[in-house]
């Protein structure tokens, strides 16, 4: 299993947005083959940060999954969402392999 960690730079101003956005995201790898654990929004602290963590059972799988991102329709209107409202400022992703409790 690999996991995605991905750390976004967000406009505060634009939370609603990266709500919307976000929400798309986690049914998509959903039903695309993942599990989303949920993304980490801002509560204390810095509030341009937020976390996505989503696990695929190989980095092979995940790449069938991004295959999809740029003919897919519902991968490009989730991106739209980004794009049109600039909720987003910068990401950036890391492959992590969990250890879980057994």
């Amino acid at each position: 299993m690999i996991t995605c960690v991905v750390r976004y730079t967000i406009d505060p101003a634009k939370i609603d947005a990266f709500e919307r956005f976000a929400a798309a995201w986690m049914e998509l790898v959903d039903r695309h083959g993942g599990t989303h654990h949920g993304y980490f929004l801002p509560g204390e602290g810095a509030s341009d940060e937020a976390l996505a963590l989503f696990s695929f059972p190989s980095l092979a799988e995940y790449e069938i999954y991004r295959q999809g991102f740029d003919v897919d329709p519902e991968f490009v209107a989730a991106d739209r969402i980004r794009d049109e409202s600039g909720c987003v400022l910068r990401h950036e992703r890391t492959f992590m392999r969990p250890l879980l409790p057994t």
